[in-house]
């Protein structure tokens, strides 16, 4: 028994033509919706990289800069330097020491 399209009632290949219609649209739209994920999650993993990244090298540039200044004042020079450089001490502010007012 062959199957003959042309027995077939037009408004059962109507029906079957919107099923048909609604199942490519909703592989479309769940195609979409999977790529759109999968393009959030690559942005996402993408910026977690960034900023572990950044965090990383700054917290390494403050270990290594908190390692220098501690190697730093733990070092002795030799020889005696003398509690005021060259010339007269410096003049102070009373409250800021190291501030020179200048036409004042």
């Amino acid at each position: 028994m062959q199957f003959d399209l042309s027995a077939v009632e037009t408004a059962t290949m109507v029906f079957f033509g919107t099923l048909l219609f609604a199942l490519l649209l909703t592989f479309f739209i769940m195609t979409a919706a999977f790529a759109a994920l999968v393009l959030l999650g690559v942005g996402r993993l993408a910026w977690f990289m960034a900023v572990s990244l950044l965090l990383g090298a700054i917290h390494g540039i403050n270990h290594a800069w908190d390692r220098l200044v501690h190697h730093a004042g733990s070092v002795e020079l030799p020889g005696d330097f003398p509690g005021e450089l060259i010339g007269q001490p410096s003049p102070s502010t009373g409250t800021y020491p190291r501030v020179v007012l200048r036409d004042s």
